[in-house]
């Protein structure tokens, strides 16, 4: 499994990003994707997930605000970033986790994640 993040970049407060994650294989197939983030010197935070029939879920901070799709055709995962504040700064990766659950709780342990983009936002 291969996954391949894009779109990160620095952007003022009230800012909008879109992030990609291009997948290696079918992710029509696979039970659950999602991002999650971390920031320096905090732990992995679970962002948002998509399971294999479309149902989202998203971690109370960004709830609102952040929007997690893919498009099966294109094997491609995606996180519509709106109305970004300073604390969203962080290494965005993009994950399909190992769990038993599709949850941004289980992000960041166990499963495949690729490089990040970082995210950068100015006050």
């Amino acid at each position: 499994v291969q996954l391949v993040e894009s779109g990160g970049g620095s952007v003022q407060a009230g800012g909008s990003l879109r992030l990609s994650c291009a997948a290696s294989g079918y992710i029509d197939r696979w039970y659950c994707m999602g991002w999650f983030r971390q920031a320096p010197g905090k732990e992995r935070e679970g962002v948002a997930t998509i399971d294999r029939a479309g149902r989202t879920s998203y971690a109370d901070s960004v709830k609102g605000r952040l929007t997690i799709s893919k498009d099966n055709a294109k094997n491609t995962l995606y996180l519509q970033m709106n109305d970004l504040k300073p604390e969203d700064t962080a290494m965005y990766y993009c994950t399909t986790p190992a769990s038993v659950a599709c949850s941004p709780n289980y992000l960041g342990r166990r499963g495949y994640w690729g490089q990040g983009t970082q995210v950068t936002v100015s006050s």
